[in-house]
Protein backbone atom coordinates (compact mmCIF):
# COMPACT_ATOMS: atom_id res chain seq x y z
CA UNK A 1 0.00 0.00 0.00
CA UNK A 2 1.25 3.25 -0.90
CA UNK A 3 1.25 6.01 0.30
CA UNK A 4 0.97 9.78 -2.41
CA UNK A 5 2.77 12.43 -1.32
CA UNK A 6 1.27 15.83 -1.49
CA UNK A 7 3.40 18.82 -3.15
CA UNK A 8 4.36 21.14 -0.91
CA UNK A 9 2.71 24.78 -1.95
CA UNK A 10 5.25 27.48 -1.99
CA UNK A 11 4.60 30.87 -1.23
CA UNK A 12 3.43 33.19 -3.46
CA UNK A 13 6.26 36.28 -3.54
CA UNK A 14 5.44 39.36 -2.02
CA UNK A 15 4.55 41.95 -4.52
CA UNK A 16 6.33 44.97 -3.58
CA UNK A 17 4.63 48.24 -3.85
CA UNK A 18 7.37 50.29 -6.28
CA UNK A 19 4.85 53.44 -5.89
CA UNK A 20 6.48 56.55 -3.97
CA UNK A 21 4.17 55.82 -1.39
CA UNK A 22 5.17 51.99 -0.81
CA UNK A 23 9.13 53.66 -0.88
CA UNK A 24 8.70 55.65 1.86
CA UNK A 25 6.48 53.08 4.11
CA UNK A 26 9.14 50.76 3.55
CA UNK A 27 11.80 53.41 4.43
CA UNK A 28 10.18 54.05 7.39
CA UNK A 29 9.69 50.64 8.68
CA UNK A 30 13.71 50.05 8.39
CA UNK A 31 14.39 53.01 10.43
CA UNK A 32 12.09 51.79 13.21
CA UNK A 33 13.69 48.64 12.93
CA UNK A 34 17.19 50.05 14.03
CA UNK A 35 18.53 49.37 17.32
CA UNK A 36 22.15 50.99 18.13
CA UNK A 37 22.28 48.05 21.14
CA UNK A 38 21.79 45.54 18.09
CA UNK A 39 24.79 46.94 15.66
CA UNK A 40 27.31 44.53 14.41
CA UNK A 41 30.49 44.62 16.91
CA UNK A 42 32.78 45.47 13.82
CA UNK A 43 30.73 48.82 13.23
CA UNK A 44 30.84 49.05 16.58
CA UNK A 45 35.13 48.89 16.88
CA UNK A 46 35.14 51.19 13.64
CA UNK A 47 33.46 53.85 15.63
CA UNK A 48 35.40 53.62 18.54
CA UNK A 49 39.02 53.70 16.54
CA UNK A 50 37.31 56.83 14.22
CA UNK A 51 36.66 58.40 18.13
CA UNK A 52 40.36 57.35 19.17
CA UNK A 53 41.87 58.98 16.00
CA UNK A 54 40.00 62.44 16.45
CA UNK A 55 41.14 62.40 19.90
CA UNK A 56 44.74 61.92 18.39
CA UNK A 57 44.46 64.69 15.98
CA UNK A 58 43.19 66.88 18.60
CA UNK A 59 46.30 66.49 20.66
CA UNK A 60 48.73 66.24 17.61
CA UNK A 61 47.40 70.03 16.44
CA UNK A 62 47.55 71.14 20.15
CA UNK A 63 51.32 70.22 20.12
CA UNK A 64 52.01 72.20 16.59
CA UNK A 65 50.42 75.46 17.59
CA UNK A 66 52.77 74.93 20.92
CA UNK A 67 56.12 74.12 18.99
CA UNK A 68 55.18 76.84 16.48
CA UNK A 69 54.07 79.50 19.43
CA UNK A 70 58.00 78.76 20.95
CA UNK A 71 59.32 78.96 17.27
CA UNK A 72 57.41 82.03 16.48
CA UNK A 73 59.03 83.33 20.30
CA UNK A 74 62.68 82.75 19.21
CA UNK A 75 62.64 84.11 15.86
CA UNK A 76 61.00 87.70 16.60
CA UNK A 77 61.43 87.80 20.78
CA UNK A 78 57.42 89.03 21.23
CA UNK A 79 54.27 87.68 22.13
CA UNK A 80 53.25 84.10 21.05
CA UNK A 81 52.42 83.09 17.76
CA UNK A 82 48.76 82.82 16.14
CA UNK A 83 47.66 79.79 16.28
CA UNK A 84 45.53 77.35 14.49
CA UNK A 85 42.49 75.59 16.02
CA UNK A 86 40.70 72.80 15.90
CA UNK A 87 39.39 73.36 12.50
CA UNK A 88 42.57 74.68 10.87
CA UNK A 89 41.62 78.03 11.17
CA UNK A 90 43.82 81.13 12.58
CA UNK A 91 42.46 82.14 16.01
CA UNK A 92 44.25 86.00 16.37
CA UNK A 93 43.92 87.21 19.96
CA UNK A 94 40.97 89.45 21.14
CA UNK A 95 41.74 93.33 20.00
CA UNK A 96 41.94 94.33 23.39
CA UNK A 97 44.77 91.61 23.66
CA UNK A 98 46.51 93.34 20.41
CA UNK A 99 46.02 97.12 21.88
CA UNK A 100 47.58 96.28 25.02
CA UNK A 101 50.82 94.20 22.82
CA UNK A 102 51.30 97.09 20.82
CA UNK A 103 51.04 99.51 24.32
CA UNK A 104 53.98 97.26 25.77
CA UNK A 105 56.59 97.17 22.72
CA UNK A 106 58.44 100.21 22.80
CA UNK A 107 58.13 102.89 20.73
CA UNK A 108 59.88 103.11 17.31
CA UNK A 109 60.89 99.74 17.29
CA UNK A 110 59.00 96.87 15.00
CA UNK A 111 58.15 93.28 15.79
CA UNK A 112 59.55 91.89 12.01
CA UNK A 113 63.12 91.46 11.64
CA UNK A 114 65.63 93.32 8.49
CA UNK A 115 63.68 91.94 4.92
CA UNK A 116 66.90 90.49 2.31
CA UNK A 117 64.04 92.47 0.03
CA UNK A 118 65.31 95.96 1.17
CA UNK A 119 66.83 98.80 -0.66
CA UNK A 120 69.57 98.76 1.33
CA UNK A 121 70.31 94.75 1.32
CA UNK A 122 70.19 94.34 -2.68
CA UNK A 123 72.45 97.32 -2.83
CA UNK A 124 74.90 96.39 -0.11
CA UNK A 125 75.00 92.41 -1.63
CA UNK A 126 75.26 94.06 -5.02
CA UNK A 127 78.04 96.09 -3.88
CA UNK A 128 79.71 93.11 -2.05
CA UNK A 129 79.19 91.30 -5.31
CA UNK A 130 81.03 93.41 -7.97
CA UNK A 131 84.50 93.66 -5.36
CA UNK A 132 84.51 90.18 -5.28
CA UNK A 133 84.24 89.77 -8.52
CA UNK A 134 87.17 92.36 -9.46
CA UNK A 135 89.41 90.83 -6.85
CA UNK A 136 88.94 87.56 -8.42
CA UNK A 137 89.80 89.01 -11.77
CA UNK A 138 92.92 90.26 -10.72
CA UNK A 139 93.99 87.48 -8.85
CA UNK A 140 93.49 85.17 -11.83
CA UNK A 141 95.21 87.81 -14.28
CA UNK A 142 98.05 87.37 -11.28
CA UNK A 143 97.92 83.69 -11.52
CA UNK A 144 97.45 83.09 -15.49
CA UNK A 145 100.73 81.46 -15.74
CA UNK A 146 100.21 78.68 -12.81
CA UNK A 147 96.53 78.02 -14.42
CA UNK A 148 97.94 77.37 -17.57
CA UNK A 149 100.27 75.32 -15.95
CA UNK A 150 97.70 73.58 -14.17
CA UNK A 151 95.34 72.99 -17.43
CA UNK A 152 98.63 71.43 -19.19
CA UNK A 153 98.98 68.94 -16.20
CA UNK A 154 95.13 68.25 -15.77
CA UNK A 155 95.36 66.59 -19.83
CA UNK A 156 98.49 65.01 -19.43
CA UNK A 157 96.32 63.76 -16.31
CA UNK A 158 93.73 62.60 -18.08
CA UNK A 159 95.83 61.20 -21.64
CA UNK A 160 98.05 58.82 -19.04
CA UNK A 161 95.40 58.05 -16.94
CA UNK A 162 93.62 55.07 -19.48
CA UNK A 163 97.39 53.59 -19.98
CA UNK A 164 97.54 53.75 -15.99
CA UNK A 165 93.85 52.20 -15.26
CA UNK A 166 94.81 49.30 -18.04
CA UNK A 167 98.13 48.60 -15.56
CA UNK A 168 95.62 48.02 -12.43
CA UNK A 169 92.97 45.95 -13.95
CA UNK A 170 95.90 44.00 -14.95
CA UNK A 171 96.37 43.10 -11.27
CA UNK A 172 99.23 45.65 -11.19
CA UNK A 173 98.71 48.56 -7.79
CA UNK A 174 98.09 51.90 -8.74
CA UNK A 175 101.14 53.12 -7.25
CA UNK A 176 103.47 50.98 -9.45
CA UNK A 177 101.19 51.42 -12.42
CA UNK A 178 101.38 55.62 -12.27
CA UNK A 179 105.65 55.39 -12.05
CA UNK A 180 105.81 53.00 -14.96
CA UNK A 181 103.67 54.76 -17.34
CA UNK A 182 105.27 58.42 -16.35
CA UNK A 183 108.24 57.06 -16.64
CA UNK A 184 107.54 56.18 -19.62
CA UNK A 185 106.31 59.27 -20.59
CA UNK A 186 109.60 61.15 -19.53
CA UNK A 187 111.23 58.72 -20.97
CA UNK A 188 109.97 58.74 -24.28
CA UNK A 189 110.20 62.66 -24.65
CA UNK A 190 113.37 62.34 -23.05
CA UNK A 191 114.80 60.19 -26.01
CA UNK A 192 113.45 61.87 -28.56
CA UNK A 193 114.75 65.42 -27.46
CA UNK A 194 118.47 63.87 -27.48
CA UNK A 195 117.62 62.22 -30.63
CA UNK A 196 116.36 65.32 -32.14
CA UNK A 197 118.05 68.07 -30.17
CA UNK A 198 121.46 67.98 -31.79
CA UNK A 199 119.87 67.74 -35.39
CA UNK A 200 117.96 71.15 -34.53
CA UNK A 201 120.58 73.09 -32.96
CA UNK A 202 123.04 71.95 -36.04
CA UNK A 203 120.45 72.81 -38.33
CA UNK A 204 119.96 76.22 -36.58
CA UNK A 205 123.48 77.16 -36.32
CA UNK A 206 123.45 76.76 -39.93
CA UNK A 207 120.70 78.26 -40.76
CA UNK A 208 122.18 81.40 -38.50
CA UNK A 209 125.27 81.29 -40.94
CA UNK A 210 123.78 81.13 -44.08
CA UNK A 211 121.26 83.50 -43.42
CA UNK A 212 123.06 85.91 -45.58
CA UNK A 213 123.65 83.62 -48.39
CA UNK A 214 120.01 82.48 -48.44
CA UNK A 215 118.95 85.59 -48.60
CA UNK A 216 121.31 86.29 -51.40
CA UNK A 217 120.06 83.41 -53.38
CA UNK A 218 116.09 84.45 -52.49
CA UNK A 219 116.73 87.94 -53.79
CA UNK A 220 118.76 87.11 -56.87
CA UNK A 221 115.53 84.50 -57.54
CA UNK A 222 113.67 85.69 -61.30
CA UNK A 223 110.33 86.21 -59.73
CA UNK A 224 111.86 88.42 -56.87
CA UNK A 225 113.80 90.44 -59.22
CA UNK A 226 110.55 90.58 -61.79
CA UNK A 227 108.50 91.48 -58.65
CA UNK A 228 111.34 94.41 -57.35
CA UNK A 229 111.74 95.37 -61.07
CA UNK A 230 107.77 96.52 -60.97
CA UNK A 231 107.40 97.43 -57.50
CA UNK A 232 110.69 99.07 -56.45
CA UNK A 233 111.00 96.53 -53.09
CA UNK A 234 114.59 96.35 -52.59
CA UNK A 235 114.94 100.18 -52.68
CA UNK A 236 111.93 100.49 -49.95
CA UNK A 237 113.02 97.76 -47.94
CA UNK A 238 116.80 99.27 -48.02
CA UNK A 239 114.86 103.27 -47.01
CA UNK A 240 113.17 101.43 -44.05
CA UNK A 241 116.07 99.46 -42.89
CA UNK A 242 118.34 102.83 -42.78
CA UNK A 243 115.48 104.65 -40.89
CA UNK A 244 115.25 102.01 -38.28
CA UNK A 245 119.13 101.51 -37.37
CA UNK A 246 119.40 105.80 -37.44
CA UNK A 247 116.52 105.80 -34.45
CA UNK A 248 117.20 105.88 -30.98
CA UNK A 249 115.09 103.30 -29.71
CA UNK A 250 115.68 100.68 -32.27
CA UNK A 251 118.91 99.04 -30.72
CA UNK A 252 116.96 99.38 -27.16
CA UNK A 253 113.98 97.37 -29.14
CA UNK A 254 116.21 94.81 -29.93
CA UNK A 255 118.00 94.79 -26.89
CA UNK A 256 115.01 94.42 -25.00
CA UNK A 257 113.66 91.33 -27.43
CA UNK A 258 117.24 89.31 -26.81
CA UNK A 259 116.69 89.83 -23.16
CA UNK A 260 112.84 88.69 -23.29
CA UNK A 261 113.43 86.14 -25.71
CA UNK A 262 116.14 84.81 -22.79
CA UNK A 263 113.64 84.60 -20.10
CA UNK A 264 110.68 83.36 -22.38
CA UNK A 265 113.23 80.35 -22.80
CA UNK A 266 113.81 80.12 -18.49
CA UNK A 267 110.13 80.36 -18.11
CA UNK A 268 109.36 78.15 -20.39
CA UNK A 269 111.86 75.42 -19.00
CA UNK A 270 110.34 76.43 -14.98
CA UNK A 271 106.55 75.33 -17.01
CA UNK A 272 107.75 72.29 -17.96
CA UNK A 273 109.18 71.16 -14.99
CA UNK A 274 106.41 72.83 -13.14
CA UNK A 275 103.66 70.86 -14.89
CA UNK A 276 105.70 67.40 -15.16
CA UNK A 277 105.42 67.41 -11.24
CA UNK A 278 101.76 68.20 -11.42
CA UNK A 279 100.83 65.73 -13.67
CA UNK A 280 102.72 63.13 -11.35
CA UNK A 281 100.97 64.30 -8.64
CA UNK A 282 97.24 64.05 -10.25
CA UNK A 283 98.12 61.11 -11.41
CA UNK A 284 98.94 59.66 -7.88
CA UNK A 285 95.82 61.30 -5.95
CA UNK A 286 93.55 60.72 -9.10
CA UNK A 287 91.34 58.46 -7.38
CA UNK A 288 90.95 60.28 -4.10
CA UNK A 289 90.09 63.78 -6.09
CA UNK A 290 87.90 62.27 -7.74
CA UNK A 291 86.35 60.20 -4.46
CA UNK A 292 86.39 64.11 -2.67
CA UNK A 293 84.72 66.22 -5.51
CA UNK A 294 81.86 63.28 -5.92
CA UNK A 295 81.51 63.60 -2.13
CA UNK A 296 80.08 66.98 -2.59
CA UNK A 297 77.13 65.74 -4.80
CA UNK A 298 74.13 65.15 -3.16
CA UNK A 299 73.43 61.33 -2.92
CA UNK A 300 70.42 61.30 -4.69
CA UNK A 301 71.97 62.48 -7.60
CA UNK A 302 75.58 61.30 -7.18
CA UNK A 303 75.35 58.04 -9.11
CA UNK A 304 74.46 60.30 -12.25
CA UNK A 305 77.20 62.44 -11.79
CA UNK A 306 79.75 60.14 -11.68
CA UNK A 307 79.01 58.51 -14.88
CA UNK A 308 78.59 61.61 -16.59
CA UNK A 309 81.91 62.81 -15.60
CA UNK A 310 83.71 59.84 -15.95
CA UNK A 311 82.38 59.97 -19.38
CA UNK A 312 83.78 63.38 -19.93
CA UNK A 313 87.40 62.03 -18.67
CA UNK A 314 87.32 59.51 -20.74
CA UNK A 315 86.07 61.30 -23.73
CA UNK A 316 88.90 64.35 -22.79
CA UNK A 317 91.66 61.86 -22.27
CA UNK A 318 91.49 59.76 -25.52
CA UNK A 319 91.24 63.01 -27.15
CA UNK A 320 94.27 64.73 -25.78
CA UNK A 321 96.37 61.18 -26.68
CA UNK A 322 94.73 61.00 -30.27
CA UNK A 323 95.85 63.88 -31.39
CA UNK A 324 99.22 63.41 -29.66
CA UNK A 325 99.43 60.48 -31.70
CA UNK A 326 98.50 61.92 -34.99
CA UNK A 327 100.11 65.08 -34.73
CA UNK A 328 103.30 62.75 -34.23
CA UNK A 329 102.63 60.51 -37.37
CA UNK A 330 101.88 64.13 -39.89
CA UNK A 331 105.77 65.18 -37.58
CA UNK A 332 107.26 61.52 -38.92
CA UNK A 333 105.69 61.53 -42.41
CA UNK A 334 106.81 65.09 -43.28
CA UNK A 335 110.75 64.48 -41.88
CA UNK A 336 110.91 61.37 -44.47
CA UNK A 337 108.88 63.32 -47.42
CA UNK A 338 111.72 66.19 -46.54
CA UNK A 339 114.58 63.79 -46.39
CA UNK A 340 113.75 62.34 -49.75
CA UNK A 341 113.10 65.38 -51.70
CA UNK A 342 116.48 67.21 -50.19
CA UNK A 343 114.65 70.12 -48.32
CA UNK A 344 116.95 71.47 -46.23
CA UNK A 345 116.29 72.33 -42.27
CA UNK A 346 114.52 69.02 -42.38
CA UNK A 347 114.31 68.10 -38.34
CA UNK A 348 113.74 71.91 -37.33
CA UNK A 349 110.28 71.43 -39.87
CA UNK A 350 109.48 68.43 -38.63
CA UNK A 351 109.27 69.53 -35.26
CA UNK A 352 107.53 72.85 -35.68
CA UNK A 353 105.00 70.34 -37.94
CA UNK A 354 104.33 68.44 -34.96
CA UNK A 355 103.82 70.90 -32.53
CA UNK A 356 101.67 72.47 -35.05
CA UNK A 357 99.90 69.51 -35.48
CA UNK A 358 98.26 69.61 -32.02
CA UNK A 359 96.32 72.80 -32.84
CA UNK A 360 93.04 71.76 -34.44
CA UNK A 361 91.87 73.00 -37.90
CA UNK A 362 94.79 75.48 -38.63
CA UNK A 363 97.72 73.57 -37.48
CA UNK A 364 98.45 71.04 -40.01
CA UNK A 365 97.96 73.96 -42.93
CA UNK A 366 100.35 76.43 -41.01
CA UNK A 367 103.13 73.24 -40.71
CA UNK A 368 102.37 72.72 -44.35
CA UNK A 369 102.95 76.46 -45.18
CA UNK A 370 106.34 76.62 -43.49
CA UNK A 371 107.32 73.40 -45.08
CA UNK A 372 106.27 74.97 -48.47
CA UNK A 373 108.00 78.11 -47.85
CA UNK A 374 111.27 76.53 -47.08
CA UNK A 375 111.10 74.48 -50.41
CA UNK A 376 110.64 77.41 -52.12
CA UNK A 377 113.84 78.75 -51.45
CA UNK A 378 115.26 76.28 -53.34
CA UNK A 379 112.84 76.02 -56.36
CA UNK A 380 109.38 76.45 -56.89
CA UNK A 381 108.65 73.40 -58.53
CA UNK A 382 109.62 71.70 -55.13
CA UNK A 383 107.51 74.13 -53.50
CA UNK A 384 104.45 72.86 -55.89
CA UNK A 385 105.26 69.24 -54.78
CA UNK A 386 105.20 69.60 -51.01
CA UNK A 387 101.54 71.33 -51.59
CA UNK A 388 100.96 68.29 -53.16
CA UNK A 389 102.06 66.24 -50.72
CA UNK A 390 100.03 67.90 -48.17
CA UNK A 391 96.78 68.25 -50.10
CA UNK A 392 97.23 64.19 -50.28
CA UNK A 393 98.54 63.76 -46.73
CA UNK A 394 95.66 65.80 -45.13
CA UNK A 395 92.77 63.69 -47.20
CA UNK A 396 94.41 60.40 -45.76
CA UNK A 397 94.75 61.95 -42.52
CA UNK A 398 91.02 63.23 -42.69
CA UNK A 399 89.34 60.41 -43.86
CA UNK A 400 91.49 57.03 -42.40
CA UNK A 401 93.98 57.77 -39.92
CA UNK A 402 91.47 59.95 -37.57
CA UNK A 403 88.56 58.22 -37.49
CA UNK A 404 90.97 54.84 -36.65
CA UNK A 405 92.26 57.16 -33.54
CA UNK A 406 89.40 59.21 -32.78
CA UNK A 407 87.19 56.77 -32.54
CA UNK A 408 84.79 56.85 -29.30
CA UNK A 409 86.19 59.49 -27.78
CA UNK A 410 85.04 63.35 -29.57
CA UNK A 411 81.97 63.48 -31.62
CA UNK A 412 81.84 67.76 -31.88
CA UNK A 413 79.77 69.34 -35.38
CA UNK A 414 81.37 71.28 -37.68
CA UNK A 415 79.81 74.53 -36.63
CA UNK A 416 81.00 73.91 -33.03
CA UNK A 417 84.05 72.77 -33.50
CA UNK A 418 84.61 76.09 -35.75
CA UNK A 419 83.08 78.54 -32.67
CA UNK A 420 85.00 76.42 -30.05
CA UNK A 421 88.67 76.66 -31.46
CA UNK A 422 88.30 80.61 -31.90
CA UNK A 423 86.88 81.03 -28.31
CA UNK A 424 89.48 79.27 -26.99
CA UNK A 425 92.23 81.11 -29.24
CA UNK A 426 90.45 84.40 -27.71
CA UNK A 427 90.33 83.82 -24.37
CA UNK A 428 93.60 81.76 -24.11
CA UNK A 429 96.08 81.90 -26.67
CA UNK A 430 97.59 78.42 -28.16
CA UNK A 431 96.25 77.12 -24.97
CA UNK A 432 92.82 77.53 -25.57
CA UNK A 433 92.74 76.64 -29.01
CA UNK A 434 94.22 72.95 -28.28
CA UNK A 435 91.69 72.54 -25.34
CA UNK A 436 88.98 74.02 -26.88
CA UNK A 437 87.31 70.62 -28.63
CA UNK A 438 87.37 68.84 -25.59
CA UNK A 439 85.78 71.07 -23.64
CA UNK A 440 83.05 71.43 -26.37
CA UNK A 441 82.68 67.64 -26.42
CA UNK A 442 82.00 68.30 -22.68
CA UNK A 443 79.27 70.97 -22.71
CA UNK A 444 77.90 68.65 -25.55
CA UNK A 445 77.50 65.53 -23.35
CA UNK A 446 76.15 67.62 -20.72
CA UNK A 447 73.26 69.35 -23.09
CA UNK A 448 72.49 65.43 -24.12
CA UNK A 449 72.57 63.61 -21.14
CA UNK A 450 71.13 66.51 -18.56
CA UNK A 451 69.50 69.24 -20.57
CA UNK A 452 67.39 67.38 -22.89
CA UNK A 453 66.20 64.58 -20.58
CA UNK A 454 65.14 67.19 -18.50
CA UNK A 455 63.60 68.54 -21.02
CA UNK A 456 61.21 65.64 -21.99
CA UNK A 457 60.16 64.71 -18.70
CA UNK A 458 58.81 67.95 -18.17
Amino acid sequence: MTTQQTPRRTPPEPVLDDSPEGRAARLRRAARAINPAAAPRAGVRAVQRWQTFRVRQRELLDESNRLQSELWAQIHGAGPAPSTGAQGTEQTPPAGDQRSRRRDEPSGRTRQPLLWASPFSIGFTGALGVLLAWLLVQNLTRLSSVLTYLLIAVFLTLALNPLVEWLTRRGVSRPSSVFVVFMGFVTVVAVSAVTLLPGVVAQAVTLVERAPQVVEEVAASPWLVELDQRYAVSERATTELDRLLTERGTWTTLFGGVLGAAGWVAGSLVGVLTSAILTLYLLATLPAVKDGAYRLVPSSRRSGVVRLAEEIMRRVGGYALGQATVATINAVCSWLMMQVLGIPYAAILAVSVGLLGLIPLIGATLGAVIVALSALTVSPTLALVVLVYYVIYQQLENYWIVPRIMKRTVSVPGAVTVVAVLAGGTLLGVLGALIAIPVAAGLLLIYEEVLVPRQERL
